[in-house]
């Protein structure tokens, strides 16, 4: 059943699954939604264990009302910090896909006493810098977006002007990333949009002494073979398990 948080004017859709603690709270990718496969895999793997599970959509994202091209990075990591308030006091941890990588850090760094650790797949901070060329950045500047073809999906990958000067106003890689929970980060090797190098680049900037990279020969950017889900699944349950 779809449930929806208010939130200054926001609606947000989400999915439930009641449980213990700690809550999994999953943050899907740019111009993707709730209903993904490395959703539904963590959603499943957390109902046989009986964890606490969210998932949900950005503002304007999915079932989530909205106009797509007026939202920003900070108002989708706002959309972040206003589920882990609803879900108090329960700890969380955030399990982040691509740009929902990025996400996650924003909000493990804003709310630190609540976040007790972060699992990354293709975790992509900063992509608004070196996810562009410098023709690219020009026409988003000077034309207000930019729209792309892109293999996953019949829709262009748009990026707006809005979207990207929010990004570059919350880069995170040129200097020390403060986050002090165990960081677990999953990347494929083979991936065409997101360098792995970008999950070592994360983890040498994270504070915590407790973060692992894991990279997966052939593995590309969603990483929703089987046996990337279940690595995620298994990944996830051991660090459940140390916390």
């Amino acid at each position: 059943m779809i449930r929806y948080l208010d939130h200054e004017g926001r609606r947000l859709a989400y999915r439930q699954q009641d449980g213990t603690a700690p809550v999994i709270l999953f943050l899907p990718g740019y111009m993707s939604d709730m209903e993904g496969a490395k959703a539904l895999a963590l959603e499943a793997w957390a109902a046989s264990r009986g964890h606490g599970f969210r998932r949900f959509d950005y503002g304007g994202c999915g079932v989530s009302p909205g106009d797509f091209e007026a939202q920003s990075l900070a108002d989708w990591r706002d959309d972040v910090l206003a589920m882990i308030d609803d879900l108090a006091p329960a700890p969380v941890i955030l399990a982040g896909s691509s740009m929902g990588g990025w996400l996650m850090l924003l909000a493990a760094l804003a709310r630190p006493d609540r976040v007790a650790g972060l699992v990354g797949i293709a975790a992509a901070p900063d992509f608004t810098d070196w996810g562009f060329s410098d023709a690219d950045k020009a026409v988003i500047r000077t034309e207000g977006r930019l729209a792309e073809t892109t293999p996953y999906g019949d829709d262009p990958y748009v990026t707006t002007r809005i979207f990207w000067e929010s990004g570059e106003m919350l880069k995170l890689l040129d200097g020390e990333i403060a986050i002090d929970c165990p960081v677990r980060l999953l990347h494929g090797q083979a991936d065409p949009d997101v360098p792995w190098t970008i999950s070592t680049r994360i983890a040498e900037r994270l504070r915590s002494a407790d973060v692992q990279t894991v990279l997966v020969k052939g593995g590309d950017h969603r990483l929703s073979r089987d046996a990337d889900l279940a690595l995620l699944t298994r990944t996830l349950s051991e660090l459940v398990e140390s916390l």
